[in-house]
């Protein structure tokens, strides 16, 4: 039982089923599947789908953070991803070709990994904090969103660049799929190889890890690339669902949310060892929650708030020194019954 405790998907796992449960309660449509048209719909579906951006930009602050940095830029690079693959589409001959949705896509994701490749270069190389180095394209970057759309909210009707984000293949929506395939690929990577021990290795001790033998420059300049390009991803999947390009409002504030999904998945903000299933288990979380928002009818002005009590609330059952005393008082338990038990035996063998 203490070691159930210790694991530090428990509470991220626990809070989540709590928030479906609660919701379950108060809605039990909630949890209901209904199939329309060979597609399935329903809360739960519309969480897979939502969550999508907010997974990619994550699973990129995952990697940037266990090697001790941080990434305030991938809401900027996601209104630049989004700009440069719209730009691309309205200034086309042929909107609707997938040739030219593809070739805008990809355009797109490459302009986004360039600004990582540039977040990488600032902090491996010339060792500029990571929180200043990302600000300044976190400042910029919507200002070279909005150069590139020409100061306004670009708007194209593309059925194939629609579809990224609200299309469905076997049932469930694209952007789900999408998302899976960056958590099994980072997994396959960042687990099934020797980059993800390197990572840590960094994050805990830079130093030793470089007398050690490990290239932390290249591991730490990869992380960026990573976040970037997931972020560039991740802007085209917002485009996608609004058909536009909007420089002020796409991933506005996500990185707050992408930061706080990971420590809600049990990764320490000081570097070191980080977990890509908590990762994910923390924006289902914060999904959950804000369909929960909505649900109750929450004034956007006061939504915040009420997103702050309940994090505070997870944050604090999952803080180190609650998860002692619950320990504690778990094995406290096991050895009064065991007491208990010896005692009764005792009796008996009299």
């Amino acid at each position: 039982m203490t070691g159930i405790f210790k694991n530090r998907l428990f509470w991220p796992v626990v809070s989540l089923l709590t928030l479906v449960v609660v919701n379950t309660i108060a809605r039990p449509q909630f949890i209901e599947i209904t199939m329309r048209d060979g597609r399935l719909y329903g809360a739960l579906i519309d969480i897979l789908r939502n969550s999508a951006p907010l997974m990619l930009v994550a699973l990129g602050m995952t990697i940037v953070i266990a090697t001790r940095g941080i990434d305030l830029s991938v809401g900027a690079v996601m209104a630049v991803s989004g700009a440069v693959a719209l730009t691309i589409i309205d200034g086309s001959g042929n909107p609707g070709s997938l040739g030219t949705v593809a070739v805008a896509v990809v355009v797109a994701v490459l302009v986004a990994l360039v600004l990582g490749v540039w977040n990488g270069f600032l902090v491996a190389v010339l060792k500029i904090q990571p929180i200043i180095a990302t600000l300044v394209l976190m400042l910029a970057g919507r200002g070279v969103a909005l150069l590139i759309t020409g100061g306004f909210i670009t708007t194209v009707n593309s059925d194939p660049f629609s579809f990224i984000a609200s299309g469905y293949v076997l049932l469930l929506p694209v952007a789900f799929f999408i998302s899976v395939a960056a958590i099994a690929v980072m997994s396959l990577v960042e687990r099934r190889t020797a980059l993800g021990v390197l990572t840590e290795a960094v994050g805990i001790n830079p130093e030793a890890s470089r007398l050690a033998g490990v290239r932390s420059r290249g591991i730490i300049w990869s992380a960026y690339i990573v976040s970037g390009t997931l972020a560039g991803v991740a802007g085209i999947i917002y485009a996608s669902n609004i058909k536009a390009a909007d420089a002020n409002a796409a991933g506005l504030f996500i990185e707050l949310y992408a930061i706080l999904a990971v420590v809600l998945g049990g990764t320490s903000l000081s570097g070191g060892k980080f977990s890509l299933a908590g990762t994910v288990i923390g924006v289902l979380i914060i999904q959950t929650l804000d369909s929960t928002i909505l649900f109750l009818g929450v004034p956007s002005a006061q939504s915040p708030v009420f997103f702050a009590i309940v994090v505070v609330v997870v944050v604090v059952v999952q803080s180190s020194r609650v998860r002692g005393a619950l320990s504690r008082a778990s094995a406290s338990l096991t050895r009064a019954k065991t007491d208990t038990d010896d005692r009764e035996k005792a009796e008996v063998a009299r």
